[in-house]
């Protein structure tokens, strides 16, 4: 089974993976557009997220607009608000099974339901960082095709915002950690497989049946 300290550095980046995942679900700047007039005081930022929609101007000035109607958006926006909070519920849920089951912590009962508990956190972990992978592969090529669709004004295209980068980053910390949690566990049934336990032979036995055997040749 893996090291206290492997499965400790596991739990480290699952955490990081679960806020990440978290922050990017309620970033605003999925995509961001940046529209510079002919003077840089009158610059205009404008991002787009998964829930609102964002202005941000050179003055300091900051405005929000939420998006209320789920029907009126893309597909790509609503399988990403859906998938997202899948990913943090999973997430979430391994952060609470896999501080049961790591050999560090003092809970879990014995060593086989520590195990067990282990494998069943690295598993949300891997599909929590799926969820999280999809989303923001999805929603980075929709951005990519619009911005080298040369039908769309320039006025109307976007670049993948902070909000991308998160999302991509978090995932990979949450399969890692999956990976790791999952791999533990099959170490140490590996290992009980390679390894099987001894069979102990008990020669008072043998030698009583043969005395029992040598006495019946002789009547």
């Amino acid at each position: 089974m893996a090291s206290a300290s492997l499965q400790f550095f596991a739990f480290i980046l699952a955490l990081f993976g679960v806020f990440g995942d978290i922050t990017a679900t309620l970033l605003p700047n999925w995509k961001v557009n940046a529209d510079v007039g002919s003077n840089i005081i009158t610059a205009i930022t404008q991002m787009q997220g998964l829930w609102m929609d964002c202005t941000w101007y050179s003055t300091g000035m900051f405005s929000c607009t939420l998006k209320y109607s789920v029907l009126s958006l893309p597909v790509y926006i609503q399988a990403a608000r859906t998938t997202m909070v899948l990913s943090c519920i999973l997430s979430a849920f391994g952060i609470c099974i896999t501080t049961v089951g790591m050999k560090c912590t003092k809970l879990g009962g014995d060593a086989d339901s520590k195990s067990y508990a282990c494998f069943a956190g690295g598993v949300c972990f891997i599909l929590a960082g799926v969820f999280g992978l999809v989303p923001t592969s999805w929603y980075t090529r929709e951005i990519i095709s619009n911005f080298l669709d040369q039908t769309i004004p320039e006025s109307s295209k976007h670049e993948p915002g902070g909000a991308v980068y998160t999302g991509f980053i978090s995932a990979g910390f949450l399969l890692i950690a999956g990976v790791i949690f999952c791999t533990s566990c099959f170490k140490k049934q590996q290992g009980a497989w390679i390894y099987p336990p001894k069979q102990h032979h008990f020669p008072s036995t043998d030698q009583e049946s043969n005395a029992g055997y040598n006495l019946k040749d002789y009547v």
